[in-house]
């Protein structure tokens, strides 16, 4: 069985590549799925830029650990948390980022010769369970893009759906996750900007032994993300938001039953920044996971 595909991590969001390449459907009752990453994005800093409010790290590290448990059918808990690394150039540090509990509820299963299509919708809330006490060299406060944690207790709503046999090839699969982040206010009187990430993944199986132990999972993926305007102490930062249109390809092994290697790389072809702002190089995600029971 497959689970919670996407992972939410830490303040400044890094939508990572989850363990599975399918989202759409929920892990079996009594089942559960430990997973870890490490999740990279890289960017580009304007000429000159320094450490102030909605400045976004040039090098963003998230190594999030999710529990996924499979409450009853068409349910499931999922908690993720997270060490997060933050670097502006040379100024940032490491602590624990945000805590992400949530619920997902599978609503749709239609089963056929071509294959199974299901849709789940999701919704959490996100603990400021993150460090927010980031300095630089001088002693200063680092803004809280910089930081691990938000400071601030935010929504989170998800929509997964998975359509098996796209153009009647049984092995080829449609997947599509939307999730999306409502923000309040945190530390320092900010307000980092809504968030809504979309990927559009389209995994072929090129391989799968008799026993359904073994598999192989690659294929295209194209990610849309939007990020609102920050605000510090109500006033809209005007350097800040914006939207990414990436496209990459991922690949997910299993080598036996309940265990999965993933690995997966985009990069952006649109980017839109309200102001200026450092861009997006690329982003890259790998992780292991592995599924147990842990109540019959």
């Amino acid at each position: 069985m497959r689970t919670f595909g996407l992972f939410v991590c830490a303040a400044a969001i890094a939508w990572c590549q989850g363990p599975t390449p399918e989202t759409g459907n929920t892990i079996f009752p009594g089942g559960a799925m430990l997973s870890y990453a490490v999740d990279s994005i890289f960017r580009t800093a304007p000429s000159g830029a320094t450490a102030t409010p909605g400045i976004r790290p040039t090098l963003e590290v998230r190594q999030p650990l999710l529990l996924t448990l499979g409450i009853r059918r068409d349910l499931e808990l999922t908690a993720v948390g997270a060490i997060a690394t933050n670097h502006l150039n040379d100024t940032g540090g490491t602590g624990f980022g945000d805590t992400l509990v949530h619920l997902k509820y599978r609503f749709l299963r239609l089963d056929s010769p071509r294959g199974t299509t299901q849709a789940s919708i999701g919704a959490g809330v996100k603990f400021a369970t993150g460090r927010t006490d980031l300095r630089d060299a001088s002693g200063a406060l680092l803004p809280v893009s910089l930081q691990p944690g938000s400071g601030s207790t935010d929504l989170f709503l998800s929509f997964n759906g998975t359509y098996t046999g796209l153009f009647n090839i049984k092995k080829l699969v449609a997947d599509a996750a939307v999730d999306y982040l409502h923000r309040t206010e945190g530390t320092q009187a900010t307000k980092l900007g809504d968030d809504v990430h979309t990927r559009l993944y389209f995994p072929y199986r090129p391989y799968q032994s008799h026993s359904v132990g073994r598999e192989w999972w690659i294929g295209p993926q194209l990610v849309w993300t939007h990020a609102g305007y920050d605000r510090v102490a109500m006033a809209r930062q005007a350097d800040t938001g914006g939207e990414i249109v990436s496209v990459g390809a991922a690949t997910y092994f299993s080598p036996r039953g309940g265990l999965e290697l993933w690995f997966g790389i985009d990069f952006p072809v649109v980017q839109r920044n309200n102001g200026i702002q450092d861009t997006t190089d690329r982003h890259i995600s790998f992780g292991i996971g592995k599924q147990f029971q842990f109540r019959h």
